[in-house]
């Protein structure tokens, strides 16, 4: 039987990538809007903090296994900003376009524009078993936007050894080289095994899974 599985977001363009990433287990990732999710105040100091506070929400609300992820853009040259803090760097939350104006107008002349996406998942289960990954994702910013795919930062960072921002990229290459799909790669064996499908290979990185006791 298929297990449901909720995504503790109500971001369209998350939901869209998460079901090509997650594409081959036995789960159907229920549509959020199709639940009463409670918004959650993303108040933890890290990226693993915020995922699992929405994880853990979607949970208490469902009774459903859930997953959430908490990522952002974090600038070297700009101290780690925007950080935890990159869906509401220009005050408010999911304001794209002026969030990316804010970066590049802090770098604006600066040499050092080394950047990465930073994305930890959460997967939380309704016995209070919970799992974090990470991933990430190395670049440099652009002097302007390009690109009109993805969301977020997309239009800014340009991955190591290309040229393309990943709102450049076809969906397909961003997802295998993306920090979110590299975290939640990182979680599919654990998302298997709630599901009772076969056993997949474990992460390369034995790190990037963490299974972690109930709070």
């Amino acid at each position: 039987m298929t297990t449901r599985l909720v995504l503790a977001s109500h971001n369209r363009g998350k939901l869209a990538e998460l079901r090509r990433i997650l594409a081959g287990l036995d789960v159907q990732l229920v549509d959020p809007d199709e639940l009463d999710l409670p918004d959650v105040d993303e108040t933890g100091a890290t990226f693993e903090d915020n995922a699992l506070l929405k994880a853990r929400a979607a949970v208490a609300a469902t009774g459903l296994p859930s997953i959430a992820d908490d990522s952002g853009l974090a600038v070297d040259a700009l101290g780690g900003e925007p950080g935890v803090r990159s869906a509401r760097y220009a005050g408010v939350h999911g304001d794209d376009a002026a969030n990316l104006a804010l970066v590049l107008a802090r770098m604006a002349d600066r040499d050092d524009r080394a950047a990465r996406f930073v994305c930890v998942a959460a997967l939380a289960a309704p016995d209070g078993r919970e799992w974090t990954a990470r991933g990430t994702l190395e670049g440099t910013l652009s002097a302007a936007p390009r690109g009109t795919g993805g969301f977020g930062y997309d239009p800014i960072l340009v991955p190591l050894d290309d040229v393309r921002t990943t709102a450049e990229l076809a969906p397909q290459d961003k997802d295998a080289i993306s920090h979110r799909g590299r975290a939640f790669r990182a979680l599919r064996p654990a998302i298997a095994a709630l599901a009772g499908t076969p056993a997949e290979p474990a992460a390369s990185n034995p790190e990037a899974t963490t299974p972690r006791e109930e709070p």
